[in-house]
Protein backbone atom coordinates (compact mmCIF):
# COMPACT_ATOMS: atom_id res chain seq x y z
CA UNK A 1 0.00 0.00 0.00
CA UNK A 2 1.20 3.61 -1.06
CA UNK A 3 -1.44 5.65 -0.06
CA UNK A 4 1.17 6.50 3.55
CA UNK A 5 3.83 7.99 1.41
CA UNK A 6 4.55 11.15 0.69
CA UNK A 7 5.89 13.20 -1.77
CA UNK A 8 9.57 13.83 -0.20
CA UNK A 9 9.36 9.66 0.54
CA UNK A 10 8.89 8.72 -3.31
CA UNK A 11 11.38 11.45 -4.08
CA UNK A 12 14.16 9.95 -1.86
CA UNK A 13 13.48 6.39 -2.70
CA UNK A 14 14.08 7.42 -6.23
CA UNK A 15 17.36 9.20 -5.14
CA UNK A 16 18.34 6.27 -2.75
CA UNK A 17 17.60 3.18 -5.47
CA UNK A 18 21.03 2.03 -6.80
CA UNK A 19 19.88 2.54 -10.40
CA UNK A 20 19.16 5.32 -13.12
CA UNK A 21 15.16 5.63 -13.49
CA UNK A 22 13.88 8.02 -16.20
CA UNK A 23 10.03 8.02 -17.08
CA UNK A 24 8.07 8.34 -20.07
CA UNK A 25 4.62 8.74 -20.17
CA UNK A 26 2.01 7.23 -22.36
CA UNK A 27 2.92 10.35 -25.11
CA UNK A 28 6.05 9.06 -25.34
CA UNK A 29 6.94 11.94 -23.59
CA UNK A 30 9.99 11.94 -20.77
CA UNK A 31 8.24 13.04 -16.68
CA UNK A 32 11.33 12.65 -14.85
CA UNK A 33 14.40 11.17 -13.54
CA UNK A 34 16.40 10.19 -11.08
CA UNK A 35 20.21 11.09 -9.64
CA UNK A 36 20.90 14.15 -11.90
CA UNK A 37 24.00 14.95 -10.83
CA UNK A 38 25.96 11.31 -11.26
CA UNK A 39 24.18 9.65 -14.09
CA UNK A 40 26.13 7.42 -16.81
CA UNK A 41 23.59 8.41 -19.35
CA UNK A 42 23.43 12.22 -18.25
CA UNK A 43 20.24 13.61 -18.91
CA UNK A 44 19.80 17.95 -19.48
CA UNK A 45 16.86 19.31 -17.78
CA UNK A 46 16.02 20.44 -22.05
CA UNK A 47 15.19 16.67 -22.37
CA UNK A 48 12.25 17.01 -19.89
CA UNK A 49 9.06 17.20 -21.60
CA UNK A 50 10.30 16.57 -24.97
CA UNK A 51 9.40 13.09 -26.84
CA UNK A 52 11.79 10.56 -25.78
CA UNK A 53 13.03 10.08 -29.97
CA UNK A 54 14.52 13.56 -28.94
CA UNK A 55 16.47 12.71 -26.33
CA UNK A 56 18.09 9.04 -27.53
CA UNK A 57 21.15 8.25 -29.00
CA UNK A 58 20.18 7.77 -32.99
CA UNK A 59 22.55 4.43 -33.25
CA UNK A 60 19.61 2.68 -30.30
CA UNK A 61 16.68 4.81 -31.20
CA UNK A 62 15.33 2.08 -33.48
CA UNK A 63 15.85 -0.70 -30.75
CA UNK A 64 14.25 1.28 -27.56
CA UNK A 65 10.97 2.41 -30.20
CA UNK A 66 10.71 -1.40 -30.93
CA UNK A 67 10.24 -1.86 -27.28
CA UNK A 68 8.55 0.71 -26.08
CA UNK A 69 5.87 -0.06 -29.12
CA UNK A 70 5.63 -3.57 -27.75
CA UNK A 71 4.87 -2.32 -24.67
CA UNK A 72 2.28 -0.17 -25.80
CA UNK A 73 0.60 -2.82 -27.48
CA UNK A 74 0.99 -5.51 -24.25
CA UNK A 75 3.17 -7.41 -26.56
CA UNK A 76 5.74 -7.08 -23.64
CA UNK A 77 6.11 -5.94 -19.74
CA UNK A 78 10.06 -6.07 -19.64
CA UNK A 79 12.96 -5.79 -22.00
CA UNK A 80 16.33 -6.55 -20.73
CA UNK A 81 19.60 -6.22 -22.00
CA UNK A 82 23.85 -4.83 -20.88
CA UNK A 83 26.42 -3.36 -22.26
CA UNK A 84 30.56 -3.11 -21.57
CA UNK A 85 31.01 0.87 -21.58
CA UNK A 86 33.95 2.59 -19.54
CA UNK A 87 33.06 3.99 -16.43
CA UNK A 88 33.21 7.18 -16.36
CA UNK A 89 31.66 7.48 -19.76
CA UNK A 90 34.71 9.05 -22.35
CA UNK A 91 37.11 7.91 -20.04
CA UNK A 92 39.73 5.30 -20.72
CA UNK A 93 38.64 3.26 -17.48
CA UNK A 94 38.47 -0.48 -17.61
CA UNK A 95 34.81 -1.20 -19.20
CA UNK A 96 31.79 -2.15 -16.92
CA UNK A 97 29.42 -3.98 -17.32
CA UNK A 98 26.11 -1.47 -17.53
CA UNK A 99 22.52 -3.26 -17.11
CA UNK A 100 19.45 -1.55 -18.55
CA UNK A 101 15.98 -3.10 -18.42
CA UNK A 102 12.43 -1.13 -19.48
CA UNK A 103 9.76 -1.59 -17.58
CA UNK A 104 5.52 -0.94 -18.63
CA UNK A 105 4.32 0.81 -16.39
CA UNK A 106 0.19 -0.20 -16.21
CA UNK A 107 -3.19 0.96 -14.33
CA UNK A 108 -4.47 -1.72 -12.02
CA UNK A 109 -6.22 -2.20 -15.26
CA UNK A 110 -3.20 -3.27 -17.52
CA UNK A 111 -3.33 0.12 -19.28
CA UNK A 112 -0.58 1.58 -20.76
CA UNK A 113 0.86 4.46 -18.56
CA UNK A 114 4.42 4.67 -19.72
CA UNK A 115 7.93 3.48 -19.58
CA UNK A 116 10.48 3.57 -16.94
CA UNK A 117 14.44 2.70 -17.88
CA UNK A 118 16.17 1.56 -15.40
CA UNK A 119 20.34 1.79 -15.53
CA UNK A 120 22.50 0.11 -13.01
CA UNK A 121 26.63 -0.18 -12.88
CA UNK A 122 26.66 -3.96 -11.83
CA UNK A 123 30.26 -4.33 -12.11
CA UNK A 124 30.63 -4.70 -8.71
CA UNK A 125 27.57 -6.83 -7.84
CA UNK A 126 29.37 -9.24 -10.69
CA UNK A 127 32.67 -9.95 -8.85
CA UNK A 128 30.48 -10.94 -5.47
CA UNK A 129 31.89 -13.99 -4.00
CA UNK A 130 30.66 -16.26 -0.71
CA UNK A 131 28.40 -14.71 1.82
CA UNK A 132 28.24 -11.58 3.65
CA UNK A 133 25.60 -12.05 6.56
CA UNK A 134 23.11 -9.84 7.73
CA UNK A 135 25.54 -7.14 10.08
CA UNK A 136 29.23 -8.51 8.95
CA UNK A 137 31.11 -6.18 8.97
Amino acid sequence: MLEQLNEAMVKSMFETVPMEITVIDANDEVVGWNKHETRLFVRPMSCMGLNFRNCHPEKSLPKVEAIVNDMKAGKSDKARFWIDLPVPLGSQGKPHKILIEFYALRDEHGNYLGCMECTQDIEEIRHLEGQKRLLDS
